[in-house]
């Protein structure tokens, strides 16, 4: 089975956020998709590990807000690198409560909506969670964020715990200067296109990279970075 098939389907890139009394949790996800009109159906796939699953399964409600394709890599980093184990997501970020109680993640976003469970499949690693919108709302209009962009333009990395296959964000060919990748989120930086979000020009290469300069995915430290083979 050739796995570079499935990079041809399409995806979006939200935040799924949920909660637990006043406790609140959400995660990065590409996995989602409407199945219904009337009524108004989605269904979203879930890695049993993360904290948001546990939260779903628990509290029976969600929110997904659909990003803007200018959403910075560290953003969506912060959603998809980081377990609400560990910190609170939510944190510093904008967000609303929708009618359930749930957060939307306003920050970003070009739309948000909710509700409640209403179903949920069982798929090996991941559950498919079925949920009836009771909640929608534009925030802006706006260009939404495609999966295919995160990887080929932003050059973002797939957290391992996602549904879809894995994606090899290393450009095929030879380049003159040696690429590194982080060995916490497996972003490579390659000198060639060099980091237009931290304003790091293309050409310069990793030695010369600022000491303070961090992972434009996860934050990591150049520490973290190996040179690719």
């Amino acid at each position: 089975m050739d796995p570079k098939a499935f990079y041809n389907l399409s995806y979006g890139l939200y935040i799924v956020t949920s909660r637990i009394k006043e406790r609140y949790n959400g995660q990065a996800a590409n996995a989602v998709m409407q199945i219904s009109n009337d009524p108004a159906t989605v269904a979203l796939s879930i890695n049993k590990q993360n904290l948001t699953h546990d939260f779903i399964r628990e509290s029976g409600v969600l929110g997904i807000s659909i990003l803007e394709q200018d959403t910075p890599l560290s953003f969506i980093g912060h959603f998809g690198f980081q377990s609400g184990r560990d910190v609170d997501k939510l944190d510093g970020v904008e967000f609303e409560l929708n009618s359930e109680g749930v957060p939307h993640v306003t920050e970003h976003a070009l739309a948000c909506m909710g509700g409640p469970v209403i179903g949920e499949m069982d798929a090996n690693t991941h559950r498919v969670f079925l949920c009836r919108i009771s909640d929608a709302e534009v925030l802006k209009e706006g260009t939404p964020m495609t999966y295919a962009y995160y990887h080929q333009v932003k050059r973002g990395t797939t957290p391992k715990a996602a549904p879809t296959a894995a994606v090899n964000n290393d450009k095929e060919g030879a380049d003159s200067m040696d690429k590194f990748i982080c060995t916490v989120c497996g972003y490579v930086y390659n000198p060639e296109d060099g980091d237009p979000e931290g304003d790091i020009s293309a050409g310069t290469p990793f030695e010369d990279l600022p000491d303070d300069w961090t992972c434009p995915v996860c934050g990591a430290s150049k520490d973290a970075f190996e040179k690719t083979e």
